[in-house]
């Protein structure tokens, strides 16, 4: 099987030694992405605004190998305060991911200085009998 890592300066830089995306097969990870714009850094106010611009980051990761928010699977995500921050980050979550909605994980960490993190597996959707695939 096949692997490839992706990084992308369109993405916040990494904080560390890590890919921004990795693909083995049909299958694809993300790294976990904070709310950091990848233009300026910055990092928004409140829970709402951070989620926004999380799963703008995890949707630009998808892009780099041709995939997007329906093609992920299963979503890790970090809260830094999950009992107070939970219903906010939920609606704004429910708004981006279409259903029928990926599995998740929704726990409480301790991050630093930001308030959400999220991570996701995609697959590759299967091109129909007859058509190569993407």
């Amino acid at each position: 099987m096949t692997r490839s890592a992706h990084t992308s300066p369109d993405l916040p830089a990494p904080a560390g030694p890590y890919s921004h995306v990795v693909q083995a097969g049909d299958v694809v990870w993300t790294a976990g992405f904070g709310p950091q714009d990848p233009a300026t850094g910055q990092v928004p106010e409140g829970i709402e605004r951070q989620t926004e611009q999380v799963i703008d980051n995890v949707e630009a990761a998808l892009g780099v190998v041709g995939l997007g928010l329906g093609d992920v699977v299963k979503a890790t995500v970090h809260l830094q305060h999950l009992e107070r921050d939970f219903a906010a980050y939920n609606e704004v979550y429910a708004r981006r991911f279409r259903s029928p909605y990926p599995v998740r994980t929704t726990v409480g960490s301790d991050l630093l200085g930001i308030l959400v993190e999220i991570d996701v597996v995609a697959v590759r959707p299967s091109a129909p009998a007859g058509e190569p695939g993407r």
